[in-house]
């Protein structure tokens, strides 16, 4: 589950996206190596603390190359309208920070320099970045972004309360759930708490996040395979997962609610609940029994699973990358991206370091140096202490692990144009409370194969 957009991404006001898609363009170049005097960066970090940290690292860029940088606040989907407007007047951005979903459209549209993307990783040294990253900005087998950061859900746990119930900790989707219902059988409260609610974005997340770490996979070389084995046993775990709720089904914001209240052993969530457990997050503070008392109860009781089925671990996140669009200042773009990714990669990182975890893992000379530093940044919006502080070196290990088997489904085959509208469009989410309805699991992955098959054959 991704945190609630009320509390961490700024909400889009009309006036300001209008403005930026006009002043925002008047940067673009004509595609030439000339060094221009400034370059626009389109960044969906909008919030005023965000954008005063990437308008430092793009001072330091400023300060080594005396081009100067424009840092435009936009949003995922107005960057769509917006490059696509600019497109056709000749105005276009110099970079793009943007979701991996994105790569693929603006690929097909022509949009993107994937000359220029694909010579900065290799400058850069594609060695040195996550293989699943690059994975995901591969277009036709051609690089096509430059991956940059993300974020993976993981499974928060309480020691105590695992242990109280008698349970282990478990290593894949099925000891999951057998742990969950363990915990509300014995202790009365939720064992598993996640998003649910039928047709809602946070039962989509829910959905594949933990149908692919049971291996399932939703389209295979063209063809929908939902149905598989695999993923009916998915359907069968998930609807255990679900009915180990003692408080019945959650989205968003209830869920991390009856984990951060002591109402819950265990939680799915993104990377970004890392500060609010060691109440660091004022807006959101821990209200467990225990908490008033020892504020950092639940970060002192909380451990983590980053990779569910450790032989194959394929972790639900998001993955953002820079696009160079066609048109642009390409060499001056090209020389940002470097910059940002590598002198000024830590900065880049700490400017939301909780959902910023490095998609280069380091340099040639030193492989694991921006996984290393990850750990050593300080989380929360006032940054003031480090993951590794509160959880230990162990978790920053993990945590390497988890990124390193980010996984969407559909990514960098011919099928992500159909996964990503099937996600979009809350395609199996809308069938799941035949799940809940008592169907049994491969009926429900027969509706869901049909559902898909729909969307397919609309394209």
């Amino acid at each position: 589950m991704t945190r609630p957009s009320a509390q961490r991404i700024a909400a889009p006001i009309a006036a300001l996206a209008a403005l930026t898609i006009l002043a925002g363009c008047t940067g673009g170049g004509d595609g030439t190596a000339e060094k221009p005097d400034k370059i626009v960066f389109w960044t969906p970090q909008t919030t005023p603390e965000r954008l005063a940290a990437q308008e430092k690292v793009a001072e330091g860029f400023t300060e080594k190359t005396g081009i100067k940088v424009d840092v435009v606040p936009m949003a995922g989907a107005d960057q769509d309208q917006a490059l696509v407007t600019g497109a056709a007047s000749g105005d276009v951005p110099d970079v793009i920070l943007h979701a991996s979903t994105q790569t693929g459209a603006w690929t097909s549209q022509g949009l993107l320099d994937t000359d220029a993307a694909a010579t900065t990783v290799k400058s850069l040294g594609e060695d040195t970045f996550n293989k699943n990253a690059v994975k995901a900005v591969t277009i036709d087998d051609k690089i096509s972004a430059v991956p940059s950061d993300g974020w993976t859900h993981v499974v928060a746990y309480r020691t105590d309360l695992l242990e109280k119930a008698g349970v282990d900790v478990p290593t894949d989707i099925t000891e999951l759930a057998d742990a969950a219902t363990a915990v509300k059988d014995k202790l009365g409260i939720t064992g598993l708490a996640f998003g649910t609610q039928a047709g809602t974005a946070s039962a989509t997340e829910g959905i594949q996040s933990l149908f692919q770490s049971a291996g399932c996979e939703l389209v295979t070389d063209g063809e929908v395979t939902i149905d598989s084995d695999a993923c009916d046993d998915a359907a069968e775990q998930f609807l255990r997962l679900r009915n180990s709720s003692a408080a019945g089904d959650f989205d968003v914001t209830s869920a991390r609610a009856a984990y951060m209240n002591g109402d819950a052993a265990m939680l799915l969530f993104s990377t970004h609940i890392l500060d609010e457990l060691a109440g660091l997050d004022p807006a959101t503070p821990a209200t467990c029994p225990e908490c008033k008392a020892t504020p950092t109860f639940l970060s002192d009781n909380t451990k983590f699973i980053t990779v569910l089925d450790e032989d194959e671990p394929h972790q639900y996140g998001a993955i953002l990358g820079y696009g160079i669009p066609t048109g642009a200042h390409t060499e001056a773009a090209q020389q940002y991206i470097e910059y940002v990714m590598g002198e000024g990669y830590e900065d880049t990182l700490a400017v939301a370091t909780e959902g910023r975890i490095p998609l280069r893992n380091g340099t040639a000379d030193e492989p694991t140096k921006f996984l290393d530093a990850w750990g050593g940044l300080g989380i929360g919006p006032a940054q003031e202490k480090t993951s590794a502080e509160i959880y230990g070196d162990d978790f920053v290990k993990g945590m390497a692990d988890g990124i390193n088997a980010i996984y969407l489904w559909g990514m960098g085959t011919d099928d992500a144009t159909l996964a990503g509208l099937v996600f979009t469009q809350g395609v199996l989410s809308n069938q799941i409370e035949q799940l809940y309805s008592g169907a049994s699991p491969e009926e429900v992955t027969d509706a869901m194969k049909k559902a898909v098959e729909e969307v397919q054959a609309s394209l």
